[in-house]
């Protein structure tokens, strides 16, 4: 399946680039130099992103792009529940299983190319855009509060805020014990990195591609490769080392 999809990006910017090689010579002139957008990304599996795009134009219909930008990535199988009615009604649903939320902080170069000059008439320019870089998966360990035994003479039980280790893994995947969800800040100060590399490709759709002002929207793929397996559950068979996901990124800046 990877090889499948890297064949397709391949392809596309031969395509895209014979596109140019053929293109009628009477290309007409443009106004600006420069263009920086506000990225705001959906992507599949409920993850949300944002970033920033500069690009170069080139000409009327290439521009040079720089991106980056930064994710949440979830696995395909997270699902959220609240904890079991013998605990009592949490407020914050939880990923069973889960020990590291998982950030994509990615970087890229790339392309854009309008397919025709004559979106300049109709008012949307529709093309193609592609982009290639490193990435860098940020891991947070992902805290549960868990109703753990107090004093035996009592039999009162205490709240505890828990991350994932070997010593406490039987409490920690206790349906019995989870209250659910430590708050979302919890963790940020232990975050560590794993390096990997990104590549994605879009359906590009501008409205006024030679205005001053960006509006675009692409539909695309994004291909996200670790160096190794991102460990975002317990069970490392659930685990995997590349991610797919298809998005929506709303475009919005200026040309200069």
């Amino acid at each position: 399946m990877l090889r499948l999809i890297l064949s397709l990006l391949v392809l596309s910017a031969f395509v895209l680039e014979g596109n140019a090689q053929i293109a009628p010579k009477e290309e007409v002139g443009f106004l600006y130099n420069r263009e920086t957008t506000f990225n705001l990304r959906l992507a599949t599996n409920r993850s949300f992103g944002f970033g920033m795009e500069w690009g170069r134009l080139r000409t009327y219909n290439k521009t040079k792009t720089l991106s980056l930008g930064i994710s949440e990535m979830k696995h395909p199988k997270e699902q959220k529940q609240n904890a079991a009615p013998s605990v009592r009604r949490s407020s914050r649903p939880f990923v069973y299983g889960k020990k590291n939320s998982l950030f994509v902080l990615r970087s890229g170069w790339g392309q854009k190319r309008y397919f025709s000059e004559k979106a300049k008439q109709k008012g949307v320019a529709v093309g193609m855009s592609y982009s290639i870089g490193p990435t860098l998966g940020l891991l947070k360990p992902y805290y549960l509060a868990l109703n753990l035994k107090g004093d035996p003479s009592t039999g009162i039980g205490r709240t505890t805020i828990v991350k994932y280790s070997e010593q406490n893994r039987e409490s920690f995947l206790d349906n019995t014990l989870i209250l659910g969800a430590a708050p979302f800040t919890k963790g940020f100060s232990e975050i560590s990195a794993l390096p990997g590399g990104t590549a994605s490709i879009a359906y590009h759709m501008d409205w006024g591609a030679f205005d001053e002002m960006v509006k675009a929207l692409e539909i695309g793929l994004t291909v996200d490769v670790f160096a190794r397996k991102a460990p975002i559950f317990v069970d490392d068979v659930q685990n995997q080392q590349v991610f797919f996901n298809f998005f929506l990124n709303l475009q919005f800046g200026k040309r200069k």
